[in-house]
């Protein structure tokens, strides 16, 4: 009996080993500043610095691993039917590889979409790359394409990992908290560096000089471009969000958008450490398709960009549309239906007492022979 359950342990045991640890635990990513702490300074943009662990690297496979910044709530894991925009909220930027750095994609090695990634997931499951926070609040897209404003003071945000290009993994799913704090007296001037450790540069603690523009925000050089706006055309529809962007802003200003005069607007958003917003902004669902003008202005150094777009209007779903193929209304095919079965009725009813008349006046002609 003993012998039995000192086998039965030993094979308990060895499966222990062999059961890999569980998924939503392998995955693990840490962030630190240029000062080497996890936080992110609530009113100026921060750059940390992110070493992912533990993911599943999948050689010359499709696509590889999203990082945003955001917050999650409940089930939120796009392998447990999570969804972005209701289950998952986070700063948007474009895909590009030269985006604005508040998303990141990390490919696996020999994807056929390295080409556009910032980083790639080496073998032993492990990455690095860097992300921009923007701050402490930031206005994020839900599940009907409307902005929604995230306050990260009042809920929990980090990094969020999920598999890319809708390639859902749940082993490369995960969510690391980033706490805020004060960091920067002023905005930073240069990008953070690429190291994890401790620099011996401390934060700027000086008073601002009475030439700054704005407490807090890093003097405008003279020798500055002028600020440019631009849009994603691809988002300029009617009643859809808008996705913008803007550089040439002073660094850790507030810039607030306005479309056409304040009939939208969105702000303020802090500009970056070289003077680059994102945002996005809810278009009005009145507005007529055509030229418009978004503006965005900074706060400190008092400057504004115009850009002048179109706007397109959405297009018709099929339950909106009142026409067919052929051309001809909608209404015009039920009214034909609903014609021809009046007609037939009719023609049923009369063949009906065609018959019971005939078949009448034979019995009477039968009556009257007899």
């Amino acid at each position: 009996m003993r012998t039995r359950i000192l086998i039965t342990a030993g094979i308990v045991a060895a499966a222990t080993l062999l059961i890999p640890g569980s998924a939503e635990a392998a995955a693990r990513v840490t962030a630190t500043n240029e000062f080497g702490t996890a936080q992110a300074d609530p009113t100026y943009a921060t750059t940390l610095t992110l070493r992912g662990k533990g993911f599943q690297s999948i050689k010359n496979g499709h696509g590889g691993v999203y990082v945003f910044f955001g917050t999650v709530k409940g089930t939120w894991r796009p392998s447990k039917g999570g969804q972005t925009g209701t289950d998952y909220l986070y700063v948007p930027d474009s895909e590009a590889k030269n985006n604005q750095g508040y998303q990141r994609f990390i490919a696996f090695p020999g994807s056929d979409t390295a080409a556009s990634a910032q980083g790639i997931l080496k073998a032993d499951g492990s990455w690095s790359t860097t992300i921009t926070v923007p701050g402490a609040k930031f206005n994020a897209v839900d599940r009907d394409g409307k902005a929604v404003a995230v306050d990260c003071l009042k809920v929990t945000c980090g990094i969020i990992t999920i598999g890319a290009h809708g390639v859902k993994n749940a082993r490369n799913e995960s969510f690391s908290p980033v706490r805020f704090a004060k960091i920067y007296d002023r905005a930073p001037t240069t990008t953070a560096p690429t190291t994890t450790g401790p620099t011996t540069t401390a934060p700027t603690t000086g008073a601002t000089t009475a030439a700054a523009p704005q407490a807090g925000v890093a003097p405008r050089s003279q020798s500055a471009a002028k600020p440019v706006a631009a849009v994603d055309q691809d988002t300029a529809v009617v009643g859809r969000v808008l996705s913008f962007t803007g550089t040439g802003f002073t660094p850790g200003e507030q810039v607030t958008a306005s479309f056409d005069d304040g009939r939208a607007a969105v702000g303020p958003l802090a500009a970056g450490p070289s003077g680059e917003v994102a945002g996005v902004l809810q278009l009005p669902a009145e507005v007529r398709s055509g030229t418009h003008t978004l503006r965005l202005t900074g706060a400190a150094s008092s400057t504004r960009a115009d850009v002048n777009f179109p706007i397109r209007a959405a297009e018709p779903t099929a339950a909106a549309d009142e026409s067919d193929d052929s051309g001809l209304p909608a209404w015009a095919g039920w009214t034909f239906l609903g014609t021809a079965v009046l007609v037939l009725g009719a023609a049923v009813l009369f063949a009906v007492r065609r018959i019971s008349g005939v078949r009448r006046r034979a019995e009477q002609g039968a009556a009257h022979a007899s």
